[in-house]
């Protein structure tokens, strides 16, 4: 067992409440959690109050805190924490990764926004749908870096959890030097290479 394992999550320090993640509004809350552990440390994790960007963590349901999750940054590894994150680098992406088993369909699916109330989405398998966007981007000079942050765990019609992708700018971000946004880059990159390669396998059954 890890040390991670044992950590425990200290209320009475003020805590960053960018890291815990309120779970009341879904339904079937056993499927969400399985569903957003398959993202643990293959997509980051965005803290706007701290302009962080949290890339090796744990993610906990702590039953002493109610239907809430907690990320918890790994403590042993401070240089997997991104510094000087603006939040105006990051921007929703209108993309949302499904289960597939909700759908009876394997591995991961991508579509556009969900609608709360609306029909039911199309979907795409998230590999061709992820090389079609990174392409996309690339063309127009740009490049796909997806994050999550609180608020992006979310619930259609109340039975099918999908997480809402942000998206991280490097450009915008000014104040780091050239070297530091080609570290952040290829962190993310890295991450999503991974997601990328084991998106079919990727169930929440």
């Amino acid at each position: 067992m890890s040390d991670m394992e044992h950590q425990e999550v200290d209320l009475s320090k003020p805590q960053n409440q960018d890291l815990i993640w309120d779970l009341d509004s879904i339904a079937r809350r056993e499927l969400a959690e399985r569903f957003i552990k398959l993202f643990e440390n293959r997509l980051c994790v965005y803290s706007e109050s701290t302009r962080q960007l949290y890339t090796n963590y744990d993610l906990h349901f702590p039953s002493d805190l109610g239907r809430k999750m907690v990320v918890l940054p790994n403590p042993y590894a401070f240089h997997d924490t991104l510094h000087g994150i603006e939040s105006h680098a990051v921007r929703k992406t209108g993309l949302c990764v499904l289960p597939g088993v909700v759908l009876h369909k394997p591995g991961l699916l991508l579509t556009t926004m969900i609608k709360e109330g609306g029909p039911a989405p199309k979907t795409m398998p998230f590999k061709p749908a992820l090389a079609q966007i990174i392409s996309n981007q690339k063309k127009a000079g740009d490049i796909f870096l997806p994050i999550m942050m609180k608020g992006d765990l979310r619930e259609f019609d109340q039975k099918m959890p999908y997480i809402h992708l942000h998206r991280l700018q490097v450009s915008r971000l000014t104040r780091l030097s050239t070297f530091e946004r080609d570290d952040i880059q290829q962190t993310i990159t890295r991450k999503l290479l991974t997601l990328y390669r084991q998106a079919d396998s990727l169930s929440c059954h």
